[in-house]
């Protein structure tokens, strides 16, 4: 059995509505009793035995839009979202990682797949039957999307066309393990950012090899794909052709918020875990919890888990409402990931020498973390897009 969280008066917040707390309490209850505390060994499997149990009890159903395509309802809730993140995150980084997946490898099939395309994967995704991945970064084109080079050409056949796919993609989550992968491949429509396709590709298909794969500080499925004259129908393309970066951002849009969900909860799993260290830690006679500068950085640790809270649930749920929320995202990410790094760091250092030691959850908590503040936009690229949203708005009013 993991970890049960002490506090959850949050969940009392006006942000949240009934269906949310008992989800949340649901979830949590549910988590305690099967997810694993600890790496696996074999990351691989454990994924895709996670998906499956995901899928199997209903929690996937969260991340399609589409209830005709086993979604919960036609619309993600991001706040839903965004506290299922939390939650698994709390107790399991492998089992936040294999929901989060599931919802942004089919994001765009929610938001801009053809009656078909949802048929045939969204309900294979909600029931934990097929594992998505999304596939935009390459070697030069990370935040620049603009700078993609995998290029998918239209050649004209008999059957009116498909398009023949050249190129890499690099830092692919899931890669390796997906039975599809909603890629993104320059067009030449226009140049920039305005000449990019969606498609969804099948793994396995001719021309299509797992190049690489990569290793990172805490451990997951993740490639580089590469792509030789792979043939890709039409009736994969995913949207208009040549809109492709709006659908990668409107995908990014829904989850980047839950992002900063899954950065709250680490930082919540660790403040608990520095609660109980310092508590019944013995030192010169009287607990850590007795020494004022002890006191000090708990207050410290549980202000930036607050202000991350606040800003993650404002955000989903001006969402929810229908609201435009770049600005509120980015500062919900960036508060959120950088926050939970430095709370995390805070109860390594509680833990001393034992803080340190491979598998301890704070040792863990302390390489799950440092991801979350690069992918899904860099802490940098937060900045610059809540600056950029500031000078807007100042020039609007």
């Amino acid at each position: 059995m993991t970890h049960i969280m002490s506090d959850t008066s949050y969940l009392d917040w006006p942000f949240f509505d009934d269906k949310h707390r008992e989800l949340q309490r649901t979830l949590d209850a549910w988590s305690a009793e099967n997810l694993p505390d600890h790496h696996a060994a074999d990351v691989d499997q454990a994924c895709r035995d996670l998906v499956k149990q995901l899928g199997a009890a209903g929690w996937l159903r969260n991340a399609i839009g589409g209830s005709a395509y086993g979604g919960n309802a036609d619309v993600i809730d991001t706040r839903a979202i965004c506290l299922i993140r939390e939650t698994l995150a709390r107790h399991s980084g492998l089992a936040d990682f294999a929901f989060a997946m599931q919802g942004l490898g089919s994001g765009a099939i929610s938001l801009h797949g053809t009656e078909v395309q949802k048929q045939n994967y969204l309900s294979k995704v909600a029931k934990g039957e097929a594992i998505a991945a999304f596939a935009l970064s390459e070697p030069e084109a990370g935040s620049d999307v603009a700078a993609m080079q995998c290029a998918a050409e239209f050649v004209v056949d008999a059957d009116g066309g498909h398009y023949v796919l050249n190129g890499e993609k690099t830092w692919i989550s899931n890669g390796g393990i997906a039975d599809f992968y909603v890629l993104f491949a320059r067009t030449g429509e226009a140049p920039g950012a305005r000449g990019i396709t969606a498609f969804i590709v099948d793994a396995g298909l001719p021309g299509f090899d797992i190049a690489e794969r990569i290793d990172v500080i805490a451990p997951h499925p993740l490639a580089r794909l590469k792509f030789t004259n792979c043939r890709i129908a039409v009736t994969q393309r995913l949207g208009e052709a040549g809109q492709g970066f709006k659908v990668a951002m409107a995908t990014l849009d829904i989850f980047r918020t839950s992002v900063a969900g899954a950065a709250l909860g680490f930082a919540r799993r660790a403040m608990d875990e520095a609660m109980h260290r310092v508590t019944t830690r013995k030192m010169f006679g009287q607990t850590l919890a007795d020494f004022q500068l002890t006191q000090a950085k708990l207050a410290q640790m549980a202000t930036t888990i607050d202000s991350s809270a606040l800003l993650i649930y404002r955000a989903a749920w001006q969402r929810d409402q229908g609201r435009k929320v770049t600005k509120e995202a980015a500062m919900a990410k960036l508060t959120a990931t950088e926050g939970a790094q430095q709370v995390i760091d805070a109860a390594v250092q509680m833990f001393g020498g034992l803080g340190v030691v491979s598998e301890v959850p704070v040792e863990r908590l302390y390489r799950e973390i440092r991801s979350l503040r690069i992918y899904e936009g860099a802490t940098e690229v937060q900045q610059l897009i809540i600056g950029r949203e500031l000078l807007k708005e100042f020039a609007s009013a």
